[in-house]
């Protein structure tokens, strides 16, 4: 009996450590940088190696102002661990990080904010999302 229970947590911790590692534990992107080589795998093929262009992500500027999909445009100002929103109408909204440790997602209430590259997710409560790019 107390063997077949040490088997099932040793699967268990197993699992759950092999899981844990596949996930970054900072907030860093997994794409390098420079170009990774291409090699072909053809049999006979002599071995060549062709650049794969890696598309990496740049950096949030403090502020910048985006076109939104309806002709609207929205200005945010990138506080670090908040967004500083200014909507089409004037109105001004502060939107904490959510969760507190990231960069990427904002939100409070009803309202929030996804940034991804040169687009943002803007989700007003009770409207449809709307796209809006830089």
């Amino acid at each position: 009996m107390a063997l077949r229970r040490a088997c099932r947590i040793t699967l268990a911790l197993v699992a759950l450590l092999s899981t844990a590692a596949c996930v970054p534990q900072n907030n860093a992107p997994k794409a390098a940088s420079a170009a990774a080589p291409a090699v072909s795998m053809a049999p006979g093929a002599p071995v060549t190696a062709a650049p794969i262009a890696v598309e990496t992500a740049a950096p949030q500027p403090r502020t910048a102002t985006y076109n939104c999909a309806g002709g609207g445009r929205i200005t945010i100002e990138n506080l670090g661990t908040s967004l500083h929103v200014l909507s089409p109408d004037g109105t001004a909204e502060d939107l904490p990080a959510s969760p507190a440790n990231q960069n990427s997602r904002y939100g409070a209430a009803h309202d929030a904010i996804v940034i991804d590259g040169r687009e943002a997710l803007v989700m007003k409560g009770g409207k449809t999302p709307v796209t809006c790019k830089r």
